[in-house]
């Protein structure tokens, strides 16, 4: 099959086809004319190698799956090359998981403190309201008081200024 069709039937471009070629995962034969024709074996390599990198692997990881199957063998995940790559590959995956889990443990523990310091704000707000409201309060009890000792002292003296009043009348009167 030519390479339009191994790429259409893969799904994979001819550019990207050409690249695995240049690699030495997929393999093909040059007609007279110069074309490419690949055999239909090829189409189980290029699954392999989508499914690979689909999964993470990278180029170089590839190589002994696709040899795997060229030997005959019904997967590529069956010879003792393959398997060295995929525990390999799993030690990778473990480490990553580990150092993402002691990540989410510093997040979350940083989330946990914002949490506690945003709780303490919260109270310290909330005694503050309190407490400018004891005050507002207490201010308001001030001048109400202040209020009335002035209407006190105005009182008195009203009252001073009357008794001094009254006590002038009888002096008027009796000289």
């Amino acid at each position: 099959m030519r390479i339009g069709e191994l790429s259409e039937r893969t799904g994979t471009s001819r550019r990207l086809l050409r690249y695995y070629e240049e690699q030495g995962l997929i393999v093909s034969e040059r007609c007279a004319n110069g074309y490419r024709d690949y055999d239909e074996s090829e189409l189980r390599m290029v699954a392999e190698i989508r499914g690979l990198l689909a999964t993470g692997f990278g180029l170089h990881d590839i190589r002994p799956f696709v040899d795997c199957l060229r030997a005959g063998n019904s997967s590529g995940d069956v010879c003792p090359d393959s398997r060295a790559v995929l525990r390999r590959k799993l030690a990778e995956v473990d480490a990553c998981i580990e150092q993402l889990v002691g990540v989410r443990h510093k997040l979350q523990a940083q989330l946990e403190e914002q949490k506690r310091a945003l709780e303490a704000q919260k109270k310290a707000a909330a005694e503050a309201k309190r407490l400018l409201e004891a005050s507002t309060e207490a201010a308001k009890s001030a001048q109400r008081a202040l209020d009335s000792q002035k209407q006190a002292e105005e009182a008195v003296r009203k009252s001073e200024a009357e008794l001094r009043a009254a006590a002038k009348i009888p002096f008027l009167f009796g000289h």
